[in-house]
């Protein structure tokens, strides 16, 4: 995946979390205020379902005062659906019907006390309930409490009703944004991706064009500093030696800016990772022993993988290279193969400068180089934003420490044959 197109993942994702959020501070609020105006007008309706039953009860009181039995019959004259109406005593006795639950009866006998019970609670077969009683006097004189049950939990199954409606509008409205977000990321990225295209056109079109003016510099250089005179042989060689820098920077170019544009096509080979880099070992060593700083072989264990040998060989060459140019003479650099299960590692481990802590952040960075770096050596700054492309395309990870004095590269590739991976996972990396 390029930077561009995991930037319009990002911002669309952002999107999504941003309506998902709001969304969601949005439900709870509508939904809290749902339940309230739910919960009024569930106590509303047990409220009015009381209200029938004492008015009925009145009713028969006046009729007949004497038969409680017949006052009993204002509960059979009433048809509320979803609710269970109940007529009690001024006691709390049960009047209609004669046999209670337990729980409805203290609801009843603690309203027979203090006039009025609102009651929430859950039955013994573990349905929500809500209760409503009132103490009343009758026609006759006499005290009663009228108890309404709502008999379903109504209020649950209207608040689940709406939940669902809610999330299943959410899910859509969230798929929704996801789509219009890309597209609109998209089209806002286009100029973008437009200019990052240009930008890598022109890096690889100037690289290309410059490559042949150098090198008929740096060859007219070289045969004019053989043939010169002492006074001028010594710009020349100068001449030659820019030109040849200059070169390599333009190769360095060309390739990181095909490798951006995808040009550059990676080929597969079964190899030994032990004669791979014991073969940059050999090409490194007159760079060495030129500084005077020793290359130890270490543990050089037999292991395979599948790769490009061309690309292989440059990354190895680039930290090889960085060793042993960071690496004041005298100093060594040490070079392990090891095969642990599942992966291999190549260990390249100096005695240099080291990398300070605050430059480890950035030496990745095409083009940086830190202070000490510069003054050390020459360089582009462009080794390791290549070997770092390298390693990525063969889906490995490079790990570069330094603790103050000395740098460790571990480079890891998994075992088999490894497809093309992500951007390799870099720990304090230091300057090519």
């Amino acid at each position: 995946m390029t930077p561009l197109a995991r930037l319009r993942l990002r911002l669309t994702v952002s999107y999504a979390v941003v309506l998902l959020s709001t969304l969601a501070l949005l439900g709870a609020g509508v939904f809290v205020a749902v339940r309230r105006e739910m919960e009024r007008e569930l106590t509303r309706s047990l409220e009015g379902a009381t209200r029938a039953l004492i008015e009925a009860t009145h009713v028969r009181d006046v009729e007949q005062a004497q038969a409680q039995g017949v006052v009993a019959d204002a509960i059979d004259e009433l048809h509320i659906p979803d609710r269970a109406l109940y007529l009690f005593g001024g006691d709390g006795s049960p009047i209609k019907p004669a046999t209670v639950d337990p729980w409805i009866l203290a609801a009843a006998r603690a309203a027979a006390e203090s006039a009025r019970v609102d009651r929430r609670g859950e039955t013994p077969d573990d349905q929500e309930m809500r209760l409503h009683a009132e103490r009343f006097t009758g026609g006759g004189g006499k005290q009663y409490v009228a108890l309404v049950v709502a008999t379903r939990p109504e209020l649950e199954d209207r608040y689940a009703s709406l939940l669902r409606t809610f999330v299943a509008a959410a899910a859509v409205a969230l798929l929704l944004v996801a789509g219009g977000g890309y597209l609109l990321v998209r089209q806002a990225t286009a100029p973008i991706a437009r200019s990052i295209d240009d930008m890598r056109r022109f890096m690889a079109d100037a690289a290309h064009e410059l490559r042949t003016p150098i090198t008929v510099l740096r060859t007219q250089a070289g045969v004019a500093a053989a043939t010169a005179r002492d006074a001028e042989q010594a710009t020349l060689e100068a001449i030659e030696h820019d030109a040849a820098r200059l070169g390599d920077i333009v190769e360095e170019l060309l390739t990181l800016a095909r490798a951006d544009s995808g040009e550059r096509t990676m080929t597969r080979e079964p190899l030994y990772l032990d004669d791979l880099t014991a073969a940059a070992v050999e090409a490194i060593q007159p760079v060495a022993a030129s500084k005077s700083v020793h290359l130890d072989v270490g543990t050089f264990e037999e292991t395979a993988i599948a790769g490009d040998p061309v690309l292989l060989r440059r990354l190895l060459l680039i930290v090889l290279d960085n060793a042993v140019k960071f690496t004041p003479p005298g100093g060594r650099v040490r070079i392990d193969v090891v095969a642990k299960p599942g992966r291999s590692e190549i260990i390249v481990a100096d005695t240099g400068i080291g990398i300070p802590a605050n430059q480890l952040p950035h030496v990745f960075e095409r083009f940086y180089r830190g202070e000490e770096a510069r003054r050390m050596a020459e360089g582009s700054g462009l080794g390791l934003a290549i070997a770092q492309w390298i390693t990525g395309l063969h889906g490995g990870t490079i790990d570069i420490r330094s603790p103050g004095q000395g740098t460790t590269v571990t480079i890891t590739f998994q075992a088999g044959s490894p497809g093309p991976g992500s951007p390799p996972v870099v720990s304090a990396p230091r300057t090519a």
